[in-house]
């Protein structure tokens, strides 16, 4: 997986996750983990990069609502972008696009972080 620090132009850190392969029940757990220590440690800003993710199922959506819940918990935001088409169905099937943040590029995600959140 690899992992990117952006720092916006008003000085907010977001961090860039983009798992590449399955998430699926087998993998789930790390990016799960991987999730927290970003939030925890890092920053509560993240945009998670879909592009190389060809599949991901219900241990894999949890994951990801899991990492939004923390994100909200301190105040930060949680987005995805390029979701790998196949990946798409998925979130279209289990309405999950109405709940996420969903971003066509990279870019574009990183345009909308939240100006200097104030706690």
């Amino acid at each position: 997986m690899e992992q990117k620090t952006y720092t916006t132009r008003d000085g907010q850190t977001v961090i860039v996750l983009t798992p590449v392969g399955r998430i699926d029940i087998t993998t789930a757990w790390q990016f799960r983990l991987k999730l927290q220590e970003c939030i925890s440690k890092l920053s509560p800003h993240i945009v998670v990069n879909l592009g190389q993710v060809n599949f991901i199922d219900s241990s894999g959506l949890t994951s990801l609502v899991a990492g939004m819940r923390d994100a909200d918990k301190v105040k930060g935001s949680f987005r995805i972008c390029n979701v790998h088409p196949e990946a798409k169905l998925v979130f279209e099937v289990t309405m999950m696009d109405s709940v996420f943040e969903i971003f066509e590029t990279e870019e574009e995600a990183l345009e909308g972080v939240p100006r200097n959140m104030v706690s």
